[in-house]
């Protein structure tokens, strides 16, 4: 289980404060996952020689350690999120242009629920702004949701017509008759 880190009066670590250049190189070390801890450590010192750094801006073994592991915790929360994106997305939908704006609804539509539920169970009084809030989130939720449909149904309604042009001038150079044609474009634009 992570430890949570203890909040700071904002002072910059000696990474934060590593050139540009020396801490993109940092990065760029501990993402291939190629070297040893202690051989990141001896080429990044390196490196802050090589800038004519104080010495004490070279990094110690723990100082290393703790920002790689920060780094790779932080990166694990981001890989974590990507694929609950892709797993929701397949489940939505396979409409690629409104994948995440229906995870991204469902997921405000999930935490509202979440917080009525806990509202209602609540011993407390609900408050009148917070049952306020609420109704404005839901109000919100149903608009977007009516907009993303409408904008799926222009998007189709659109393919379907460029479809049923392409299909009619296809029909009439294959020498078919107009009314065979119409009536193929008239299927197409029923389907949309």
């Amino acid at each position: 289980m992570p430890t949570e880190q203890k909040p700071t009066r904002g002072r910059p670590s000696k990474i934060d404060l590593l050139p540009d250049g020396v801490r993109d190189q940092l990065h760029q070390m501990l993402r291939e996952k190629r070297h040893t801890q202690e051989e990141i450590r001896e080429a990044i010192n390196e490196l802050i020689d090589g800038h004519n750094l104080p010495e004490e801006m070279k990094l110690s073994r723990t100082g290393l350690n703790r920002y790689a592991s920060r780094m790779e915790e932080f990166g694990a929360k981001i890989r974590a999120s990507r694929e609950m994106a892709e797993i929701w997305a397949a489940k939505l939908g396979s409409a690629p242009t409104s994948d995440v704006g229906k995870l991204l609804l469902e997921f405000v539509k999930t935490l509202a629920f979440e917080t009525s539920m806990s509202m209602a169970e609540s011993e407390k009084t609900v408050e009148p702004k917070a049952l306020g809030q609420l109704a404005l989130v839901a109000q919100r939720l149903e608009a977007a949701a009516m907009a993303s449909h409408k904008r799926e149904k222009e998007i189709r309604q659109a393919f379907a017509e460029e479809a049923a042009a392409q299909a009619e001038k296809i029909t009439k150079q294959a020498g078919l008759s107009a009314e065979t044609a119409a009536d193929i474009r008239r299927q197409i634009l029923g389907i949309a």
